[in-house]
């Protein structure tokens, strides 16, 4: 499966953005999705998944802010971050995983290009 995310940018803090990521070739709708994220100097974490079942993860970070969702005719995943913090700044990633324990142990199958999120205070 080949990934296509997009939707970064630059905002003010508390306000919201919503990042979206195309899927391509062979994406079944069995996958496990999620955005990860890494931020300068850090590693890259994930924070937010979605298993084909439905189940969400979400970082504590951003658990309340974020929410993970899929339309899967349209093949999209989304992530829509509300009262953004400076401290959410990082290069996005979408990514799919075989299935959800590969997403939260970081076994992935496809990433995205990332998009970056730049939130100033």
């Amino acid at each position: 499966v080949q990934l296509q995310a997009s939707g970064g940018g630059l905002v003010q803090a508390g306000n919201s953005l919503r990042l979206s990521c195309s899927a391509s070739g062979r994406t079944g709708g069995t996958h496990a999705m999620g955005w990860f994220r890494q931020a300068p100097g850090k590693k890259r974490e994930l924070v937010a998944g979605l298993s084909a079942g439905g189940e969400t993860d979400y970082a504590d970070s951003v658990k309340g802010r974020f929410t993970i969702s899929r339309n899967y005719p349209a093949k999209k995943l989304f992530l829509q971050m509300n009262t953004l913090k400076p401290e959410d700044t990082a290069v996005y990633y979408c990514a799919a995983a075989d299935n959800r324990l590969d997403l939260l142990g970081g076994i992935i199958a496809s990433w995205g290009q990332g998009t970056l999120v730049t939130v100033s205070s």
